[in-house]
């Protein structure tokens, strides 16, 4: 019997866990929270959390809106104690900190100035946002993936720009002896299985932000002759410096965010969500004001730090350790909070033009004052959605299969939603 046969025959007798390779535990998140620290986080041990002598009654209506609000009330009367410690002790530090980038610290923007951003950049068209969407149709024989990213201003201009990719797994005329099935099974197993995604869709799912997060810089960088550009998320994001991902598609990166950091250098990035406990730090700004707080070196240092490359890689890891090097003070991590009614937002840029960006943030956001976010980039994930949604996918694919001997056998597993 050949090696193929031999662990594909072990695999299909036991469907369990065959290899714990360290990444399922890292997907899934590895408990850190002790027994004490649970019960001081929720205010109750996690004996009588999991005592269902303990859980309201599904009716108990008036109950459960009384523990509501009073947990509610608790907790902002808790937030506004801390905003006036952060803004007596902490906001002062900032500054002086050891390491604080050029220019740290608590700024107040004012009124006019926030007209002139208005007036001199976001409705000139001086400032265009990107972004991209994604979306997956998977059936058996195969599975179609299309990335797009769309680049919008306020003068009205816009580009959209899109790729499919397409992957075929199992092709059944391909598999010539029972060694190769075997071997596909064994491929296939679900040991590093996530809600039956194995270790080969969890890397197309990487791949797939991987490409996304290049094409929404390299659109920025190469199609944008905006002043000003305008992105979401981090600029250097996990995907496009991770040592998992395709080699190739680093070396890509790489290039578009050196010209992006080092030459362009007028950049602007906000996330959609951020770190915990700088958004509570972010909490304790006044409407119209930010923090320039840090630089991004220590985040690429971990996260380079913690790849591990060999072989073909090793050139990869001295190249990603230099660029980290370089990059990392040039991009300063800020907050700032646009309207009392929303909350703080982070947002990233290079440190020579780090004021001016954390103005261009506020004006836009003043636009959406319940939201407190760019009004631009909410713009072009409009447009995204509009033109690329998942729905835009499905249609075509179903329709194609129509043309083939039973259809309906290959409907069922259906399109992917759209994701970042």
């Amino acid at each position: 019997m050949s090696e193929a046969s031999r662990r594909g025959e072990e695999a299909v007798r036991r469907p369990g866990p065959v290899q714990d390779d360290g990444a399922t535990g890292e997907a899934l998140g590895r408990p850190e929270l002790t027994d004490e620290e649970f019960a001081a986080a929720f205010g109750e041990p996690v004996s009588r959390v999991l005592d269902l002598d303990t859980w309201q009654p599904g009716l108990d209506l008036l109950g459960l809106y009384g523990r509501l609000e009073r947990e509610v009330r608790e907790a902002v009367r808790l937030e506004e104690e801390t905003v006036g410690q952060v803004r007596r002790s902490l906001f002062p530090r900032i500054r002086e900190r050891p390491g604080a980038p050029p220019g740290a610290g608590v700024y107040r923007a004012g009124v006019d100035e926030i007209a002139r951003v208005h007036e001199g950049l976001l409705l000139r068209g001086a400032v265009e946002a990107c972004q991209g969407i994604s979306a997956v149709y998977h059936t058996l024989p195969i599975s179609i993936v299309q990335v797009a990213v769309c680049l919008v201003s306020y003068q009205g201009d816009q580009g959209a720009w899109a790729q499919r990719l397409y992957r075929r797994d199992l092709r059944l005329e391909s598999i010539a002896t029972v060694d190769e099935a075997l071997e596909l099974l064994t491929r296939r197993q679900g040991a590093y299985a996530i809600a039956g995604q194995g270790r080969r869709d969890a890397l197309s799912e990487l791949g797939r932000r991987s490409i996304m997060a290049y094409a929404e810089r390299a659109a920025l960088l190469h199609r944008s002759h905006a002043r000003w550009r305008l992105g979401h998320g981090a600029p250097v994001p996990l995907e496009m410096v991770s040592a998992a991902g395709v080699p190739g598609l680093v070396e890509r990166g790489l290039e578009v965010l050196e010209e992006l950091i080092f030459r362009q250098r007028r950049f602007l990035f906000v996330p959609s969500a951020g770190r915990r406990w700088l958004l509570a730090i972010g909490n304790a700004l006044a409407p119209l004001e930010y923090a320039i707080l840090d630089t991004i070196s220590d985040d690429l240092a971990q996260v380079i730090a913690a790849g591990q490359y060999w072989g073909a890689r090793r050139g990869l890891g001295a190249r990603l350790r230099e660029f980290a090097l370089e990059a990392g003070p040039q991009v300063v991590v800020g907050l700032y909070r646009a309207s009392a009614l929303a909350p703080a937002q982070l947002f990233y840029a290079h440190r020579e033009h780090a004021h001016l960006a954390a103005l261009i943030a506020l004006a836009d956001s003043v636009f959406q004052p319940h939201r407190g976010f760019p009004m631009l980039l909410d713009l072009a994930a409009l447009v995204c959605q509009s033109n690329f949604g998942a729905e835009t996918l499905a249609a075509p694919v179903q329709l194609a299969y129509m043309g083939t001997e039973g259809p309906f056998r290959y409907l069922r597993a259906g399109a992917g939603g759209p994701s970042r």
